[in-house]
Parts: C-alpha cells; structure tokens; sequence
C-alpha cells in the first residue's frame, strides 16, 4: 500500500500542471519506448525533454524563492519547447503515427499553456509583491 507523505516541499504535487507533465512523461515514454535501437538515441531525448517539464516545475517550487522559481518554470517552458520540436520532427520523419503525434500534441499544449498561466500568476504575485520567501512558522 502506497503511503502518501505530505509536507511543504512536497505541494508541487497539488498543481495541474506538474500532473499533466507527469502524464506528458509517461505518455512519452510510452510512444518513444517502442522505437528500434537505431532510433535509441532519439527516443532517450524525446524521453528526457518531456521528463525535464515536471522536474523543473518540481525544483523551482522547492527552491522558495520566487525568482527561483520563475527561472525554474521558465526552464520548464523551454523544455516544452524542445519536446514539441522532438515529437514534430519524429513526426515529419514518420517515425509516429498520427494519432500517437495528436495524443502528443493535446497534452503537450495543456501543459504548455498551464505553464504560462502559472509563469503570469507569478510575475503578478512578484509585481504586487504577494509572495513569502519563507516557510511558515505557527
């Protein structure tokens, strides 16, 4: 049985977005796996750049310093980016199918866009100067 451990340096857990980049990872895994071991190479980095999204979401919110982890979300943003040019071009390669580039391709620009909202969220928070830099003490 599964025991859930929860603290404050855990709460990236809570967000949407860090789910649906988990689910990103696994879904390309899932798609990248299968490919032959010419192709190895190719699937390591497709594999690592949709791993990179909720590791970096994952670091910058344990940093807790919001600079930090704005840079970190901002990381996360460019990992985004290398990983829709890593499945686009696999795609035009023909090395996905359609449908395994669609499935991509929805779930990439969820995450995408759940990326640039929370980025946004945070540079108001940090504008209006809403954002504690400690844990809290009670």
């Amino acid at each position: 049985m599964k025991t859930e451990r929860k603290n404050i340096n855990r709460g990236f857990k809570r967000l949407n977005v860090w789910k649906d980049s988990v689910l990103l990872y696994i879904l390309a895994y899932k798609i990248f796996g299968k490919f032959p071991f010419e192709l190895k190479k190719i699937a390591a980095n497709n594999i690592d750049a949709a791993h990179s999204i909720s590791r970096n979401i994952a670091e910058g919110y344990c940093r807790r310093s919001l600079k930090e982890y704005l840079n970190h979300l901002n990381i996360a943003l460019g990992s985004c980016g290398e990983f829709h040019s890593c499945y686009e071009s696999c795609m035009q390669a023909e090395q996905i199918s359609e449908e395994e580039y669609e499935e991509l391709d929805v779930l990439h620009y969820k995450v995408e866009n759940q990326l640039l909202k929370l980025i946004e969220s945070l540079q108001r928070k940090q504008k209006g100067g809403q954002w504690k830099n400690t844990f809290p003490v009670e």
